[in-house]
């Protein structure tokens, strides 16, 4: 199955000497590949490859029966953040999501997780699910299951969802759900600065663990701490559905 995300990201990049696509891609110098090319022994999209050829971004590149990738294809990874990790590119920080992951592909998050919360964290190189997911504008929704330090009432439930002045603003009105006697589930569609531990701390709560387990339609699911996965085709295309209908209603 293809998806349209990928497809769109492909568009957007330019077309790449073969010589350079297979240097970046570190099989060899672009020397070493222009001897490679003349060798007959790369092929792009079954057919063989000539010296000064250019290659189009979805094109399927081979030497011999090998299949050879540069490091800018799209990358959109479901990662589960442990505690204590920071979300920066900040290269002097020790404990930055960026480190820890160490994908040899270079990433970036798509929306923050603070450092003592945990749960699902979206990572890519495509810019554009960056900016389209990150406008507040478009009221996209993110699950956290919440643990706090006292027992949960029906009057903090009910002040959660109405919305809590925090921040000299007033939060929007969101889906509150309490789950037990400690915890309960929460789905946003903002993102102000530590937002669910300032509501709770307004309302005299603290906030003990607090887990984000879904973005949209990518759930957090059985992906275990510190470990992360490839987002699926089915995936990707339902969540650029979800993108488009966004930009349609606008």
């Amino acid at each position: 199955m293809s998806n349209r995300i990928r497809e769109e990201f492909l568009q957007k990049k330019e077309p790449v000497r073969l010589n350079k696509y297979l240097s970046e891609a570190g099989v060899c110098s672009r020397r070493e590949a222009d001897r490679l090319i003349e060798t007959g022994r790369v092929t792009v999209d079954g057919k063989k490859a000539v010296t000064g050829m250019r290659v189009m971004p979805g094109q399927v590149v081979k030497i011999g029966q090998k299949t050879v990738s540069r490091q800018d294809e799209m990358v959109v990874l479901a990662v589960n953040k442990p505690r204590g990790i920071v979300c920066t590119e900040e290269r002097r920080e020790r404990n930055s999501i960026v480190r820890f992951l160490d994908y040899p592909v270079r990433v970036t998050y798509v929306g923050r997780l603070d450092k003592d919360s945990r749960g699902l964290l979206l990572m890519t190189n495509n810019g554009d699910i960056i900016n389209r997911m990150m406008r507040a504008a478009n009221y996209h929704e993110k699950e956290y299951k919440v643990t706090v330090d006292k027992e949960i009432t029906d009057d903090f439930i009910r002040k959660m969802a109405s919305g809590v002045a925090i921040l000299d603003t007033v939060t929007r009105p969101c889906r509150v759900e309490k789950l037990g006697k400690y915890t309960f589930k929460i789905i946003l569609t903002q993102g102000l600065n530590r937002q669910i531990r300032r509501m709770c701390e307004t309302l005299g709560y603290e906030v003990r663990d607090l887990v984000r387990v879904r973005i949209m339609n990518i759930r957090l699911g059985s992906l275990k701490e510190g470990e992360y996965r490839k987002l699926t085709d089915a995936e990707l295309n339902e969540l650029h559905e979800m993108l488009r209908n966004q930009n349609e209603k606008k």
